[in-house]
């Protein structure tokens, strides 16, 4: 097949090009091809020259590529990804760029044809990696919702026992969190009731939270001194978990129903209040320091006792409650949570808590940045 005088003057170039080079008739027979194509296809250039570019590609491919071929006679370029045939049936991704020229008035399409082979093979294992971490964000996902089940399982649920009702309310910023409260009868004279606070959101913490969970439950069951179970807890936190810096406040609490006496504790926690009709609610501070810090972080003297009257509501909570801020950053803080208390222990004992719910979502500006806990306690 004689080729056109130009091509033969520009062989030469085309030769020396990185990128595979195709030269066809209007007919798509195959004028020229230059060494990188032969190398990129496997084949000899007898077996081109002079050959349909059609006969290289399967029918289907062909029904692709077809139209791709026409919008180059009609636009005079075009620019697409495919696939090169390639000797032994394989087939190659590339770039496929055409051009249509014209030469004493007949049409040729030079056509390159750029090695994307790499990049295809970097984009599937991209693809099947991405398939993998959407299969495993799955997994997690499951598993934190049924870690949110198991942890909101432990929220203590509305109860009266004897003389005393408690009422709670729990809210983790992201699925499950380090807060926890919980409720148990020491005895048939006593009401043990306890709120914790594991620092940091997520996993880490709530994990720590259920360990905590346990171990405090144990102790209220015992009637450990709240001294004791301090100790014990600031034990484990500095053996066992002081390396991953997790601190936790607390705040317990043991209720006397028939003699109202109730005795208090807390450590690092935000104070507890009593409130009564009327008058500015009663702080209860904590004596002890924060909990996996120092080794000597457990006040001797941590515990008080506190005489305890009629229709008295006592308040435990985290610092989700008292660390909120409004629009314009101010913080709510013990006092103001203070006043919110004062307002509503007017209420029913049953609308008391929401109601200071209400007063605390009414002063933050957006939604909660930390995990909340509140209890109501009531003794009538």
């Amino acid at each position: 097949m004689e080729k056109p005088e130009w091509l033969t003057q520009i062989e030469t170039v085309l030769e020396v090009l990185n990128e595979g080079v195709v030269v066809a008739d209007d007919r798509n027979r195959i004028l020229f091809a230059n060494s990188r194509f032969l190398e990129m296809t496997g084949f000899f250039r007898h077996e081109l020259i002079g050959n349909d570019a059609s006969s290289f590609y399967s029918s289907k491919e062909w029904a692709s590529l077809a139209p791709q071929i026409d919008i180059v006679f009609r636009s005079g370029h075009n620019r697409y990804s495919f696939v090169l045939p390639q000797k032994g049936g394989g087939r190659l991704p590339v770039i496929i760029s055409s051009r249509m020229i014209r030469n004493s008035g007949d049409q040729f399409d030079i056509v390159t044809f750029t090695d994307i082979s790499e990049q295809v093979r970097a984009e599937q294992e991209l693809r099947s990696a991405n398939l993998e971490l959407k299969k495993r964000q799955m997994e997690i996902e499951e598993d934190l919702r049924l870690a949110a089940r198991v942890q909101r399982s432990l929220a203590p649920r509305s109860m009266t026992w004897d003389r005393v009702s408690v009422d709670s309310f729990y809210h983790p910023v992201h699925s499950i969190g380090g807060d926890f409260a919980l409720v148990n009868s020491v005895d048939q004279e006593q009401l043990g009731l306890l709120v914790c606070d594991v620092s940091g959101h997520g996993i880490g913490s709530a994990l720590v939270a259920n360990r905590i969970y346990s171990e405090t439950t144990a102790h209220l069951q015992s009637g450990m001194s709240f001294v004791d179970m301090f100790e014990k807890l600031n034990r484990f936190l500095i053996e066992e978990i002081d390396s991953y810096g997790m601190f936790v406040t607390v705040a317990a609490a043991r209720i006397d129903a028939h003699r109202r006496r109730m005795l208090f504790a807390g450590a690092g926690h935000p104070p507890a209040m009593i409130a009564r009709r009327g008058q500015s609610p009663i702080l209860l501070e904590s004596r002890s320091m924060v909990l996996g810090a120092l080794p000597d972080a457990v006040d001797v003297t941590t515990s008080l006792e506190v005489q305890l009257q009629p229709d008295d509501r006592v308040v435990l909570y985290t610092d989700g409650i008292t660390e909120v801020f409004n629009s314009v950053g101010e913080m709510l803080g013990i006092e103001g949570v203070q006043e919110i208390v004062r307002r509503t222990s007017s209420l029913p004992p049953d609308q008391m808590k929401q109601g200071i719910l209400d007063g605390v979502n009414a002063w933050r500006e957006g939604p909660p940045t930390d995990d909340v806990s509140l209890m109501l306690v009531h003794v009538r």
